[in-house]
């Protein structure tokens, strides 16, 4: 089924963003459990300091001695090869020291390699919300970690995405002007050679479309199918919003 307008009627007068926020998240991560290898494990709504908030979580966990997948959860993800990126370009990211607070359990060997942000009204609704939440992306990027950005938020007009790639110097001529408000984009900072590169995978959102299927980025070599159409489907159909 296409995507819906959680903020407008008649959706918004009988079911909340929120449900959709809290649940999601979670059904991603349940959808994930068949795809991701046997070292990764998925998390939803981590919390890394006060204000700065990850709605899926991916970790590296380094530790042979445990198995979380059989061979057969493991070849999907080996084998799938996403498309080829919307938006390439060399870049660098500056430091944003009040963004990096970070807390890894060192004991059992955790490392953040993705994440997926589900963006909320409060992200968009002024300029310091904006510049917050795409300083926290930079700061991610520039941990080597790759970031899924998808908003549905249809009722304020900020784009993220344009925004994050203005903070690092960059633009996407194919996301027009002024760029749409609704939104899926997953991007990675990776070298090449003594460059840096910033790959993207971005596609507009519109209201009565189905959403896409992005790569989530483990590795630089390996990617798994984040199919978000699936997960909201799943989620619209667990709280009744169909």
């Amino acid at each position: 089924m296409p995507l819906r307008d959680h903020f407008r009627p008649p959706l918004s007068e009988f079911a909340s963003w929120e449900g959709l926020h809290g649940g999601w998240p979670m059904v991603i991560v349940q959808q994930l459990g068949t795809k991701l290898p046997a070292d990764y494990i998925a998390e939803p709504r981590v919390h890394l300091g006060a204000q700065v908030e990850i709605d899926v979580a991916t970790f590296d966990h380094d530790d042979s001695g445990r198995d979380y997948a059989d061979k057969e959860r493991v070849e999907p993800a080996a084998a799938w090869a996403p498309a080829e990126p919307t938006l390439t370009v060399e870049t660098e990211l500056a430091d944003f020291d009040e963004y990096e607070v970070r807390f890894y359990d060192v004991h059992r060997g955790r490392r953040l390699v993705a994440a997926v942000e589900i963006v909320s009204p409060a992200n968009k609704d002024r300029s310091e919300n904006c510049h917050q939440f795409t300083a926290k992306c930079a700061a991610l990027l520039r941990q080597g970690v790759s970031l899924v950005v998808v908003d549905l938020v249809t009722v304020r007009h900020f784009n993220l995405y344009a925004e994050l790639l203005e903070l690092i110097g960059q633009r996407d001529p194919a996301i027009g002007d002024p760029p749409p408000p609704t939104y899926a984009a997953a991007c990675r900072w990776r070298p090449r050679g003594k460059s840096r590169w910033l790959d993207v995978w971005n596609h507009p959102l519109a209201v009565g479309q189905a959403l896409p299927c992005l790569p989530l980025w483990l590795t630089k070599e390996l990617a798994i199918p984040l199919d978000l159409e699936a997960s909201y489907e799943q989620t619209c159909r667990d709280l009744r919003l169909t």
